[in-house]
């Protein structure tokens, strides 16, 4: 039900947060570039320090060209007001920029705007239609609005103009009474400012008076608009680029690993385990949906493996159960001791039977998760074998078939002299448990005073192992089939229930996890007749 619940909460989504991701990650890089709108203020304050400066230079030589030549006397104490004009208007018709000059009395006496200058002014008139660049010019308006409120614009004191001017209604023309050049901006509009300079006027370092050059913004203003708006232009653009790049990566990223997790959802809820095929892709999620599918396909087998394993074990176990409970229900009936003692025989056997069934299946169930989580390490054949081979002549020494043990050297020697022994990775108590099967499996197939031979040799780069007896041998159809679960055909007169028909499978799956092979095949002699079987064990070498 959880899972449910969370494919319905994944599909409802408008859009995916590995989306959100791409595109806030595609949109960091742009704002550094919109964040150079707030330092455009930077650039303006730059040029309207250059603007001062030009009107300085500009005062400077009008009130050199004033001193110099609007004087009679070197020793006057005033300019004669009109060659004081005539330079004034020749001069401003060059710069265009409104001068006023202040007297020692502190009374405006000269002023550009009421001098005889041709300055032509256009006006348009004609109706503008409002075309793509307007829309430009508004979004950049309200843009300068947003980032001169988020800055602050300086506090300046509001430019008006007075009338019957008088050199006290400016603070810097006072200063430059003193003889220094002084400047102020005041704030002329919302988006215009004026700039003022007095320079003093002098004559053999006398001050003659003060001259005042204003002008006002507006240019370096909408200068700095213009650039605002192509910082705002490249901005747009780049952040619709920036909006299809991150859209196109959501399609071909969120939208393959959003069908995957789907997919993946469905086969948790019991659904047809159809994974996409993603594997034409040459990148990360081709590789992904190859690995899904064949973990997929895996964790099928797996299940159906279990599905098989269980059905097999309830065959196997359902056999000594219903000859267990036939026995009980008969031992009602049974009238001799002699009956009774064969039917609790009957009873053991099944007991018996059962306690291996049940010993062996736990091995075999347990065996997957060894194999998957143990760390595998070096492990020597040879002593292996060796050991295997004492400790059966030891404990079952009567009982047991003469063993021979024949292993072939190696072609090279240790550094102490001793042959080196013949080494694979694997498990050792997993490869332990391969030979103890096979030589138990050759024991019980063979007489007392047979012989079973146990040999050891190098195959090109595997490891190979026989185990050979002079039993009955394996019927032809069988070669594989003996291998197979529950599977046992046992020598006429050996004691029921004394084997569950797992142990050549334990084998087979312990060779093939540490990469391979086991076989069987019959001994014959020159006539071809069967006089016994051989198991082969081939196992990857790893030399020490």
């Amino acid at each position: 039900m959880k899972a449910n619940k969370h494919i319905i909460k994944r599909k409802r989504r408008v859009i995916s947060p590995l989306t959100i991701r791409i595109m806030v990650v595609n949109l960091f890089a742009l704002i550094f570039l919109g964040g150079g709108v707030l330092y455009v203020d930077q650039v303006q304050n730059t040029l309207l320090q250059s603007r001062i400066d030009e009107l300085v230079k500009d005062a400077n030589i009008m009130a050199g060209a004033l001193g110099e030549s609007a004087t009679d006397d070197p020793d006057t104490t005033e300019l004669m007001i009109e060659p004081a004009k005539s330079i004034l208007t020749r001069l401003v018709s060059v710069t265009n920029i409104r001068t006023r000059y202040f007297g020692l009395n502190n009374e405006l006496l000269i002023d550009s705007r009421d001098l005889n200058i041709n300055n032509v002014v256009v006006e348009d008139t004609m109706p503008k239609k409002l075309g793509f660049s307007d829309f430009w010019e508004i979004i950049n308006r309200e843009v300068s609005i947003i980032i001169d409120k988020i800055q602050k614009r300086d506090a300046l004191e509001e430019y008006h103009e007075v009338e019957n001017e008088m050199a006290t209604d400016y603070p810097e023309i006072m200063e430059a009474f003193s003889g220094e050049v002084s400047s102020r901006i005041r704030r002329l509009s919302e988006d215009r400012d004026i700039i003022t300079v007095a320079v003093p006027v002098q004559r053999f370092r006398r001050v003659l008076g003060v001259l005042m050059l204003s002008a006002d913004t507006g240019d370096i203003y909408l200068a700095v608009q213009d650039v605002r708006l192509t910082i705002i232009q490249f901005f747009c653009a780049a952040l619709l680029i920036t909006f299809l790049m991150s859209m196109f990566l959501a399609k071909t990223i969120v939208r393959p690993i959003l069908k995957l997790a789907r997919s993946a959802d469905n086969i948790s809820l019991g659904g047809k385990s159809d994974i996409p095929d993603l594997s034409s892709r040459n990148d990360e999620i081709g590789d992904l949906s190859r690995s899904l599918k064949d973990m997929t396909e895996i964790l099928a087998k797996q299940i159906d493996a279990v599905a098989s394993f269980a059905a097999d074990v309830a065959h196997e176990l359902k056999n000594p159960l219903t000859s267990l409970r036939s026995a009980i229900e008969t031992m009602e009936y049974a009238k001799t001791e002699e009956n009774r003692a064969k039917l609790r025989e009957i009873i053991s056997d099944d007991v018996r039977r059962l306690d291996r069934l049940i010993t062996d299946i736990s091995d075999i169930s347990r065996l997957d998760a060894e194999m998957s989580h143990a760390l595998k390490q070096q492990v020597n054949l040879t002593a292996m074998l060796e050991t295997l081979v004492d400790i059966y002549i030891t404990t079952q020494k009567d009982d047991l078939p003469q063993l021979h043990l024949e292993i072939k050297k190696r072609r090279f020697k240790l550094r102490d002299g001793k042959i080196s022994p013949y080494f694979v990775r694997g498990l050792d108590g997993q490869l332990g448990q391969v030979l103890r099967n096979l030589v138990d499996n050759a024991v019980s197939f063979s007489k007392k005073d047979g012989n079973i031979w146990i040999k050891m040799k190098r195959r090109n780069n595997m490891v190979e192992i026989l185990v050979e007896d002079e039993g009955i041998g394996i019927p032809i159809d069988k070669l594989e089939g003996i291998f197979e679960r529950f599977y046992s055909e046992r020598p006429k007169g050996e004691a029921f229930g004394k084997h569950s028909g797992l142990g050549l499978n334990i084998c087979k799956k312990v060779v093939e996890a540490h990469g391979g092979e086991i076989y069987a095949e019959n001994r014959t002699d020159d006539a071809k007749n069967i006089i016994g079987a051989r198991l082969v064990v081939l196992l990857p070498i790893a030399d020490n």
